[in-house]
């Protein structure tokens, strides 16, 4: 099990192997979210990344003639 101490200045380092697995580098930014005696980080990504993420998905509507 991997564990961190939280500093006095409330910091915390994670393993640096954590890290690179999941793809975060420096400077990323987290939303911290806390539920009930836990405390969550979800990396932000920039939107551009998700561009082509369902590639293979039918996208197309179909519109009733007065609708168009």
């Amino acid at each position: 099990m991997n564990t961190v101490t939280l500093s006095s200045d409330y910091q915390i380092i994670f393993p640096k192997e954590m890290g690179k697995s999941i793809g975060l580098v420096a400077g990323t930014t987290f939303e911290v979210l806390s539920y009930k005696n836990r405390i969550e980080l979800i990396p932000i990504k920039p939107m551009k990344n998700l561009k082509g993420i369902f590639k293979g998905i039918d996208t197309s509507i179909i519109r009733e003639d007065d609708r168009l």
